[in-house]
């Protein structure tokens, strides 16, 4: 409306109130957003001594991103400051199911496995913890969520914004996470076969050689 609205030269529209309100803290919430990722991504940094295997894991945000985007379509809620803070919520939350996928993974490797069977591995052990972690944090958030007590209305978005992303995030990272690691990381050389134990005092002598006096 302001934008077809003509006005005199010396006049000027802008919106103020709730509105400019809500985009300082949509600024304020994205800045938060970008450094939170960035102290996360520097501590798997750390952790895994690579800067390859925190990239991996880095895509179970914008998996996230797709359970935030369709929770709130089916539920109708709308994108406010509450729901901006569930987001920045779950860039650290989302990222413990594949740190844990692919410790197992690296952990299987360095024990002379290849990258695929490690994969499958690393999968089967990892899938009830993963699956337990998630559930026990979406039932964790579920009473918040259905909004029980005074002020619900305000804290029920933050809850269905991280239910809604940490589900289909775990959904996904069971599948598209492993696809990752297979395209994205090296092959390694096997390892070499472990040496033969030295030949004990007393055993057999090779053939040919007189027994030691």
């Amino acid at each position: 409306m302001l934008a077809g609205t003509v006005f005199p030269a010396s006049v000027l529209a802008t919106l103020s109130g709730q509105e400019e309100e809500r985009q300082k803290s949509f600024a304020s919430l994205m800045l938060a957003v970008v450094l939170s990722l960035f102290l996360v991504y520097l501590v798997m940094a750390a952790e895994f001594e690579s800067l390859l295997h925190p990239l991996v894991i880095f895509f179970t945000v914008p998996l996230a991103a797709i359970g935030v985007v369709a929770i709130l379509l089916v539920t109708g809620l709308t994108v406010n400051v509450v729901v901006m803070i569930g987001v920045v919520m779950l860039g650290g939350i989302v990222v413990d199911n594949a740190i844990v996928l692919i410790d197992a993974v690296n952990t299987l490797r360095n024990e002379g496995l290849s990258k695929r069977d490690a994969l499958l591995q690393g999968g089967r052990r990892r899938l009830r913890p993963i699956l337990m972690t998630t559930a026990t944090t979406v039932l964790g958030l579920l009473p918040m969520a259905l909004g029980f007590g005074e002020g619900a209305e305000l804290r029920a978005p933050l809850a269905v914004t991280v239910i809604g992303g940490l589900v289909v995030s775990t959904l996904l990272t069971l599948v598209v996470i492993p696809v990752m690691y297979m395209i994205l990381d090296p092959e390694r050389a096997p390892l070499p076969l472990a040496a033969p134990q030295a030949v004990r005092a007393g055993s057999v002598a090779p053939s040919g050689a007189l027994p030691a006096s």
